[in-house]
């Protein structure tokens, strides 16, 4: 079975906290390393979030650099402590996830991941997990994001003025470089001095572009005539930025639109006739254009502020004792 990582479908990362939970496999440590409100975190949940972060063991990461062990150690430990305050946020405000939504949302895992059930049960065992603890897991992350959603999202409000402030500021952030895709059907001379050859490879190029310009396929000439690169799909020598091509094509390419086919090109060593596929002509995008994405990064940004502030005013009304 492929290698698979069951992915939470609402993950919600915000600055300083990173709200989920995972079961990892190892040797359960109980001993206390913070104390929040009426809850704990304890050295295996700790320990098991900086494998994750990281991506290999406290020990491993200590043994490497302990200035990273204790950063990381610091990061994940204030994650915890804001993923526990925010469940009792949660009892708090009775907030509820329903049966029918757990379901609606592994089967967009599963949608995501094209799994059928039996494989999702399967993925879930090699990481150690279960079904069941997997749904508990979803759950929390659903009721997570419900309470951000309202604590949070509800109180955002972004002007029009904002987004076009932003675009003005940063208009060259949603310029694009012009690209072309080309085809090329190429007729090689196999004696550049030999001027017999010379005009009859001339005289083929011409049939050609007037087989072209009579509706005859381009793809269909070049697999019959070209010698060049691409031969075999029809010319088709991919997309470019226009940065890419070299003086003499980008300025044959400039007067070209998409569809026109370039007059012979003549060369030492044969014959060129190109054809633009497409063309993007790049530049400055619109407002119109890029509202929404201007729209999601402020969101972003207003969010990761408002979220930092909300949760350190819980923090501050939340008892915590940190014990190492």
């Amino acid at each position: 079975m492929k290698q698979f990582k069951v992915i939470y479908p609402f993950l919600l990362v915000f600055a300083g906290s990173i709200l989920f939970h995972s079961s990892v496999s190892g040797e359960i440590q109980n001993r206390v390393v913070a104390i929040v409100n009426d809850e704990v975190v304890t050295l295996h949940e700790l320990n098991s979030r900086i494998k994750e972060v990281t991506g290999i063991s406290p020990t491993e990461l200590k043994n490497r650099s302990e200035e990273r062990f204790l950063e990381a150690r610091r990061q994940v430990l204030d994650g915890l402590i804001d993923q526990k305050i925010t469940l009792e946020k949660i009892k708090e405000l009775e907030i509820v996830v329903s049966t029918q939504e757990v379901d609606q949302a592994i089967e967009r895992v599963k949608e995501d991941n094209q799994l059928t059930q039996e494989g999702l049960i399967a993925a879930l065992k090699e990481q150690g997990s279960t079904y069941e603890s997997y749904r508990d897991s979803l759950r929390e992350e659903l009721e997570r994001i419900r309470l951000i959603d309202y604590e949070v999202k509800s109180k955002i409000i972004l002007r029009e003025e904002e987004i076009e402030d932003y675009y003005k500021t940063h208009r060259n952030e949603f310029s694009t470089e012009g690209k072309v895709r080309l085809a090329l059907i190429f007729l090689k001379q196999e004696d550049p001095a030999d001027k017999n050859e010379a005009r009859a490879l001339h005289q083929k190029a011409q049939d050609i572009l007037s087989m072209i310009r009579s509706g005859k396929s381009f793809s269909g000439l070049a697999k019959r005539f070209s010698k060049g690169p691409g031969a075999s799909e029809g010319g088709d020598l991919g997309t470019f930025k226009m940065s890419e091509l070299n003086k003499e094509m980008a300025e044959i390419i400039k007067n070209l639109s998409a569809g026109d086919v370039s007059e012979p090109i003549i060369r030492p060593y044969g014959i060129r006739i190109v054809k633009v596929e497409e063309k993007d002509e790049g530049g400055v995008k619109s407002l119109e254009q890029v509202r929404n994405a201007i729209y999601t990064i402020l969101y972003r940004k207003e969010l990761d502020k408002r979220y930092s502030v909300w949760i350190k005013e819980l923090r501050k009304k939340a008892y915590t004792k940190i014990i190492f």
